[in-house]
C-alpha cells in the first residue's frame, strides 16, 4: 500500500486524481491511500434526497461552498477545512473481493484510529454506516466500486467547524448528530496528526484481514 498526500485540494481536481489512480490500480499498481484536506464542499451520493439540502445552491454558494453530485453511496455530506479525508483505492480482489466486509473493514480503521486517540468509537448499525461516538458521527463512509477497484471512502473530522454540518441533515440521517476527534478529546486534534495513526490502523486492519483469507 502505497500513501499519496494531496494537501489541500479542491473536490474535482482530486477526483481527477482519483481516477488517475484508479486506473493504476486496475493495470495492476499496488494499492493506494490518498489522503486530502478539501475546500468547503458538500457532495451528492447516490441515494441524495433534496429535502436533505437546507438551503438552496445559491445560498451555499454565497457561503463559498459548492454542490457536487458525486456516483458515490449515501446521501449528502460536507467536506472542509479541518477534516480529513481518505480515498481507499483499493483492489477488492486482493482483499477479499467481498463488499460488505469491505465496508466494515473500512469502519475498523476509523475505529482503530479513534482508540488511538482515547476515543471509544463504534459501529451504529448496518444501516447507518460510519463510525460513531454515541449516537454521533466522527467518520463518515461512502463507496464505490468498479471493476473491482475502489474509490471515494471516509471523511473523519479532526478540528473542522462542525457548525457546517448544521445546513444539511448529515448523510440523510435526521435524530443523530456529529461529532470531531477534538471535540471528544478535549483538545485540537490535527489532520497531521491524524494521517500516520490512519496509515497505521489501515496496515493493521488489512494485515488481519489478509490473515482471515489465508
Amino acid at each position: 500500500m502505497r500513501v499519496l498526500d494531496l494537501g489541500r485540494l479542491g473536490y474535482q481536481a482530486a477526483w481527477d486524481r482519483q481516477l488517475e489512480v484508479h486506473q493504476a490500480v486496475l493495470d495492476g499498481g499496488e494499492d493506494c491511500l490518498i489522503f486530502v484536506e478539501h475546500d468547503p464542499v458538500l457532495t451528492l451520493g447516490a441515494n441524495f434526497h433534496e429535502e436533505n439540502l437546507l438551503l438552496t445552491r445559491e445560498q451555499y454558494g454565497e457561503r463559498g461552498i459548492d454542490v457536487i453530485r458525486t456516483d458515490r453511496g449515501g446521501d449528502v455530506t460536507y467536506h472542509g477545512p479541518g477534516q480529513l479525508v481518505i480515498y481507499p483505492i483499493f483492489d477488492l480482489t486482493r482483499n477479499g473481493k467481498d463488499l460488505h466486509k469491505w465496508m466494515r473493514d473500512l469502519e475498523e480503521t476509523m475505529i482503530v484510529t479513534c482508540r488511538e486517540f482515547g476515543v471509544a468509537a463504534g459501529r451504529l448499525s448496518d444501516v447507518n454506516t460510519g463510525a460513531w461516538v454515541g449516537n454521533r458521527k466522527i467518520a463518515a463512509i461512502g463507496v464505490k466500486v468498479r471493476r473491482w477497484v475502489s474509490l471515494h471512502g471516509i471523511a473523519i473530522n479532526c478540528s473542522n467547524d462542525l457548525g457546517d454540518f448544521d445546513l444539511i441533515v448529515p448523510c440523510g440521517v435526521i435524530g443523530h448528530g456529529v461529532t470531531s476527534l477534538s471535540r471528544e478529546v478535549g483538545t485540537e486534534v490535527g489532520i497531521e496528526e491524524v494521517k500516520p495513526v490512519v496509515v497505521k490502523a489501515f496496515e493493521e486492519v488489512f494485515a488481519e484481514s489478509e490473515g482471515e483469507r489465508s
